[in-house]
């Protein structure tokens, strides 16, 4: 599992992706999650500026990212 603390209120679901280096641009990440490949707390998520929040796990690739607050 990733842990991946924010600081501010929420991160969008493309930038976590990116910053978690599970996708290696933008772009890139938003086509996997408008193609329906990363699910958040469970769900199916296609949302690409999803607000990921603290304690939300986002998974990708056989990859889970819990998102923290710090």
């Amino acid at each position: 599992m990733i842990t991946f603390p924010i600081t501010e209120e929420y991160i969008e679901l493309c930038r976590l992706l990116k910053a978690t280096d599970l996708c290696a641009s933008g772009g890139e990440a938003k086509f996997v999650i408008a193609d329906g490949y990363v699910t958040v707390n469970g769900v199916i998520e296609t949302r690409k500026r999803y607000k990921t929040r603290p304690d939300d796990l986002v998974e990708f690739q056989n990859q889970t990212i819990k998102v923290i607050k710090q």
